[in-house]
């Protein structure tokens, strides 16, 4: 069964996703946007054959089988549930929604339907992540104690910009904090206690957030991240016997090495030529559609939850505050 796309959004991350999974020959049928023109322009450049000026026109294209959700983070829910009420399959770019209240509401809702649902976290699919998890489980560090991870960027200022705006799920973890802290849930399980100390901005989102989660038997993650400056962005894992160490820019194809007790090399890799790898995510999604496996796997809808839970946490303790968690709650936001 060949596996028929359609694209939500045409935005940045939707080309970049749709340019690479072309080239490895996934099929893209249509594309939709709140603009028709829009819609019109994404498909010329792209090669897909339909253009939709909605969303609702996408999610209700017969020949669309599965939909890559790739709008701004806080309308992931909203999308992904118009098209789970479309019968459809949906991978949903990360983050996967604003709370964990609302990912709960699409991951039930997928259930409901029958239908499969992922978070795009293109990360735990490259191939040097599959090595990684391959090397802890076998041992070859000893028992796992530490994951270290930073995620930073010098990214757009303007206070009216989706980043920097509160009503727009705007501030570091959502677009960059998800990916140390999926690291870290990856590597260690999802985490029994959450502490996070951070930086807001004069609109109330964080601009800075440092979190160390703890892990069942003690062991540790400790994360940073931010969108005000730039870092090697790099990350460990530390075991009892050894370690492994991934080099800028760890959450993209990169070079890493395992190093025993003392530091020495003993393996290394090199991934920088698979270019942007999101096709592995897509493969992965189609054969969680064609298998008719709609849960499990390297993204697991659950975890995506709990990792959602370990923001919604962290982001309370430092006091971001968005419109969802108000509806949620059903009292004000703090001013």
């Amino acid at each position: 069964m060949t596996v028929r796309w359609g694209v939500i959004g045409t935005g940045g991350i939707a080309h970049s996703f749709v340019a690479d999974c072309t080239a490895a020959g996934i099929d893209f049928v249509a594309v939709g946007s709140r603009s028709r023109t829009s819609a019109e322009a994404f498909a010329a450049e792209h090669g897909i054959p339909r253009a939709h000026g909605s969303y609702a026109e996408l999610v209700g294209d017969p020949d669309v089988d599965a939909v890559y959700v790739a709008t701004p983070h806080s309308r992931h829910a909203e999308d992904a549930l118009l098209a789970i009420a479309a019968g459809k399959h949906v991978l949903v770019e990360k983050a996967f929604t604003i709370t964990a209240a609302e990912a709960r509401r699409v991951v039930d809702a997928a259930r409901r339907a029958d239908v499969a649902v992922s978070e795009a976290m293109w990360t735990r699919f490259l191939p040097q992540m599959r090595m990684i998890r391959e090397l802890v489980a076998e041992g070859r560090v000893g028992r796992p104690r530490l994951v270290e991870a930073t995620h930073h960027q010098a990214l757009p200022t303007d206070p009216h910009h989706r980043l920097n705006d509160p009503a727009l799920g705007g501030g570091a973890i959502l677009d960059l904090g998800v990916y140390p802290i999926s690291f870290a849930v990856d590597v260690l399980g999802v985490p029994t206690a959450v502490t996070a100390a951070g930086t807001l901005s004069d609109q109330g989102v964080d601009t800075q957030m440092g979190v160390v989660l703890t892990h069942d038997g003690g062991t540790q993650s400790t994360l940073h991240f931010g969108l005000d400056l730039r870092s090697p962005n790099t990350a460990s894992i530390i075991g009892e016997d050894g370690r492994i160490d991934l080099d800028d820019t760890w959450y993209t194809p990169t070079t890493w090495r395992l190093r025993d007790r003392d530091g020495t090399v003993v393996e290394e890799y090199d991934s920088r030529e698979e270019l942007t790898g999101y096709a592995h995510e897509a493969r992965a999604f189609e054969a969680m559609v064609t298998s008719g496996t709609h849960e499990g796997g390297v993204m697991d809808p659950e975890e995506t939850v709990a990792i959602m839970a370990v923001m919604d946490e962290a982001r309370r303790q430092v006091g971001v505050r968005y419109a969802a968690d108000t509806a949620e709650s059903g009292t004000p936001a703090a001013d």
